[in-house]
């Protein structure tokens, strides 16, 4: 019989959920400790940030995992207030979220942070050369990105790249025109821009309008 998920030896460690559950527990562990080893210390930083948040910006992310916000901004705790989601693409739950920051935090900056080689950006372009529509929630994703491939053009070579910075510059666009935020960016108390990571160099560089 072929052993559990859980028990299988030819994962490695955090391949079952039971590592990836121990490994989770076992950082929380040093990180309550004092003793961190990828440099965020809950003696000092966590402590001084139990109170009230005063964050300065938001940042709407991918949930790639090479692309940890508050690490590659070098941020602490209560400074930035962070969503991510597949492609950064955005929901009711995001728009809310963003709105809540902005109005109730009076946070002055949104960002919109794409990166290199997005695998949200890959499943649309798949998507769309294969006329087929993913099942499930997935649909949604590759939905809301479909567009900025469409306007580059599956037949560029650079579809992927290309795609991925126009879906940045859509969603920068779609925020600056919400409801709730359109005021306050029109009045110039809040800012929208999009960014790009390159997962290379783990430069952010802005993108022009």
């Amino acid at each position: 019989m072929a052993p559990a998920p859980d028990d299988d030896p030819g994962r490695p460690a955090g391949g079952t959920p039971r590592a990836a559950l121990a490994e989770l527990l076992a950082g929380n562990r040093r990180f309550v400790s004092g003793q961190p080893i990828h440099g965020h210390d809950v003696t000092a930083a966590a402590a001084a940030a139990s109170g009230d948040q005063q964050p300065y910006a938001v940042v709407l992310g991918c949930i790639d995992s090479r692309v940890p916000l508050e690490a590659i901004f070098d941020q602490t705790f209560g400074s930035i207030c962070v969503i991510r989601t597949g492609g950064h693409v955005l929901d009711r739950a995001v728009l809310g979220s963003i709105e809540f920051v902005v109005g109730q935090l009076g946070v002055p900056l949104v960002m919109v942070l794409g990166h290199e080689r997005c695998g949200a950006v890959a499943a649309a372009v798949d998507a769309l050369r294969a006329g087929e529509r993913p099942g499930g929630s997935l649909a949604h994703l590759v939905d809301q990105i479909a567009p900025a491939v469409t306007e580059v053009g599956l037949a560029d070579p650079r579809v992927g790249p290309l795609a991925t910075r126009r879906h940045v510059r859509r969603t920068v666009t779609a925020l600056r025109a919400d409801d709730l935020l359109a005021a306050p960016v029109a009045a110039g108390h809040v800012a929208v821009v999009g960014a790009l990571y390159d997962l290379a160099t783990g430069e952010v560089t802005l993108l022009t309008e």
